[in-house]
């Protein structure tokens, strides 16, 4: 029998967000606890507020999380806007220790794939078709590839040069913030990202989502790409419904 229901944390540079998911809906069942992600975000005090989120709902199943991070085999090999101490951690012991579980009711996974995951099943049916790449607008810039539905797992898109700088030190969601940029500046950068982006890998749509998608249409109407512009039906919560699946399938990269 299938599993119905899921539990995912979704590890971000600002945040750590953790839910129970309806796997048949792809929603969250019920409200989502968020604790601010520590700093230093280290490994092991990053690991103490997961084991926080998942004692908050008492759920005792597979869990499924995300890091902003390239992830092989349950292993860290980069760290964008967490502690650079995560570089070369087993994720997958790690949380399995603090977690009190098996190594196999882990599933690690980067946190724009298991989102573009979460969109491309549960999400518009034109993602399932052509070269779909989800980007996720947040402390940083997130990626994730997919043809026809199939995953090309831990792209980093959001670290591309673009006129000399990394793409996601211009161009983040964080970036308009801490700046102080109106939409309509920041859409510009948006844009040239894109552009760029387009410009290498051809994509047939781009989703674009993560925390700053609530506001969409302050800012993508005003982008000019040629490729199709979709905003991500599971807004910020596709890391964590991605991850809930990843979980209960059994996936990781």
């Amino acid at each position: 029998m299938t599993a119905t229901r899921g539990f995912g944390i979704d590890i971000g540079g600002s945040g750590i967000k953790g839910a129970l998911v309806d796997l048949e809906k792809g929603a969250l069942i019920g409200d989502r606890l968020r604790i601010d992600t520590p700093r230093p975000a280290t490994p092991e005090a990053v690991a103490e507020v997961v084991a926080k989120v998942v004692r908050h709902f008492a759920w005792d199943g597979p869990v499924g999380i995300t890091l902003p991070a390239v992830i092989k085999k349950g292993v860290a090999h980069t760290a964008a806007n967490i502690d650079p101490k995560w570089i070369g951690t087993d994720a997958d012991a790690l949380f399995a220790d603090v977690l009190d579980r098996r190594v196999e009711d882990i599933a690690m996974l980067n946190d724009a794939d298991a989102a573009g995951m979460a969109e491309i099943r549960f999400g518009d049916p034109i993602a399932r078709h052509g070269v779909t790449t989800l980007l996720t607008f947040g402390t940083g810039i997130g990626s994730a590839v997919f043809q026809d539905g199939k995953l090309v797992p831990n792209t980093e898109f959001g670290h591309l040069e673009v006129d000399g700088h990394d793409a996601e030190k211009k161009a983040a969601a964080s970036v308009k913030d801490n700046e102080g940029l109106t939409y309509h500046q920041w859409a510009k950068r948006v844009n040239r990202y894109l552009t760029v982006l387009e410009n290498l890998i051809w994509p047939d749509l781009f989703i674009v989502g993560g925390g700053v998608s609530k506001k969409s249409e302050k800012w993508v109407p005003l982008l000019e790409n040629r490729t199709k512009v979709i905003v991500a039906s599971l807004q910020n919560n596709a890391g964590i419904v991605g991850a809930a699946a990843a979980a209960v399938e059994g996936i990781e990269h």
